[in-house]
């Protein structure tokens, strides 16, 4: 393969996992916690795309770079770090791999913090994807829907045609889009050539693209300029780009996945994969202090040694109402 048609992995890294409190902290991100037999979930990352990527690029923060170069030491992955200086969203993190890359380099571009499983349903999307990238097309990847979910934004489609973008409905509309077959969960996995994609951002969001521009000439070594990133407009790239280009496309996927981004998500892997519960549904995460639950059914207590959280499974969404809380307090257990 020609160095004009590179495919590369960018790691998307700058996450906090706020849905995931107490588990995941702005110190320790839940993309690094080791919680999958000794794996964190960005180690599984990586893995699940080292068959296919001739490089890798991660683009995530200040507070998190050591924690990627801890992780990147340990694997022995030879890699591109590019570390924002202040979160900008994920039009601009992708836009600053682009830069980094050749015009013909094909981008794979995949959050840190997702679970995935079926390596051959993977690569086989994969391999659809970077076919379809080929021939200049933006490709999204959707996942078939398990159940009404109000929690993902959803892609109406025919084929690899998508009709539609659809944001997080309400659970009458996440009913009817899961029951009629037309609709994908919106997954965050992405690929396109590097060049192909600033063209189509130049295009749509031209500030964007322009002060981004300006920002990745400025890098040192990768580290980008605070008070230039801060003109950066922070706008989503399904909103910047995805949504309103012409040159889209959709694999509708066939892998389990999961993005892991609340106590919901995490409930059920743990109880696929054997975790202990009582004759009720309720577990216990991070302790093994003997805990009984009285009256409660599908209940999790989290541990940390510095927090508590009690929480019935349906409710997860509103950790992140308890997050915001504490960050507004200015409590130290973020």
């Amino acid at each position: 393969m020609s160095s004009a048609n590179r495919i590369i992995h960018v790691v998307l890294t700058g996450g906090v996992g706020s849905r995931l409190w107490p588990l995941s902290r702005k110190n320790q991100p839940k993309q690094y916690l080791d919680l999958f037999e000794g794996k964190s979930l960005f180690e599984l990352t990586l893995e699940r795309n080292a068959a296919v990527a001739d490089d890798v690029v991660v683009v995530g923060n200040r507070d998190n770079s050591h924690l990627t170069e801890n992780v990147m030491k340990k694997l022995a992955i030879p890699f591109t770090h590019i570390i924002e200086a202040t979160p900008r969203n994920t039009a601009a993190a992708i836009a600053f791999a682009a830069f980094n890359a050749h015009p013909d380099d094909i981008l794979i571009v995949t959050p840190s913090d997702h679970i995935i499983e079926g390596d051959k349903q993977y690569k086989a999307g994969l391999d659809q994807a970077i076919a379809l990238a080929k021939n200049n097309f933006l490709v999204t990847f959707g996942i078939q829907p398990l159940r009404p979910e109000t929690g993902y934004g959803y892609i109406e489609f025919d084929g690899d045609t998508v009709l539609a973008f659809h944001e997080k409905p309400n659970l009458e509309k996440a009913i009817s889009f899961t029951e009629s077959g037309r609709f994908l969960w919106n997954s965050g996995l992405f690929c396109f050539k590097a060049g192909f994609f600033l063209e189509e951002l130049k295009v749509q969001e031209p500030e964007l693209y322009k002060s981004a521009q300006l920002v990745w000439q400025d890098n040192v070594d990768g580290l980008l300029n605070y008070e230039l990133s801060l003109k950066i407009p922070s706008i989503s790239v399904d909103y910047a780009v995805m949504e309103r280009s012409k040159n889209i496309k959709v694999v509708a996927t066939h892998f389990e996945w999961s993005d892991l981004g609340s106590f919901e998500a995490v409930y059920d892997y743990l109880m696929q994969n054997g975790h202990s519960a009582d004759v009720n549904g309720n577990i216990v995460i991070g302790s093994d202090v003997h805990t009984a639950f009285v009256g409660l059914e599908d209940c999790l207590l989290v541990h940390t040694p510095d927090a508590l959280l009690v929480l019935q499974k349906k409710h997860s969404q509103g950790v992140k109402e308890v997050y915001q809380q504490l960050e507004l307090s200015g409590s130290c257990l973020i």
